[in-house]
């Protein structure tokens, strides 16, 4: 309640509720709260996680089924986390 009596910026109001209440589940259907695995957090790591965005996305473009030596432990990470039901 303090920092809507402090600004009428709803990016502002946003950003600390974030900070309140967490990211919730962003591929789930939580809306508060931390997700079960957490890579940053968004407000504080925002610019990291868009350059890993980035690179994850540039190098499925160069290999999209992971086949490339260089990524065969990712793959095989993705596929446990997968079978597993992990996120």
């Amino acid at each position: 309640m303090k920092i809507i009596t402090q600004t009428s910026d709803g990016f502002k109001i946003a950003e600390e509720d974030l900070k309140l209440r967490g990211e919730g589940d962003l591929f789930g259907q939580a809306q508060s709260g931390l997700p079960n695995f957490k890579i940053g957090n968004v407000v504080t790591d925002y610019a990291m996680l868009l350059t890993a965005k980035k690179c994850a996305t540039q190098l499925l473009e160069k290999d999209p089924d992971l086949t490339d030596p260089n990524n065969r432990f990712l793959k095989t990470v993705l596929e446990y986390k997968q079978y597993h039901n992990l996120q």
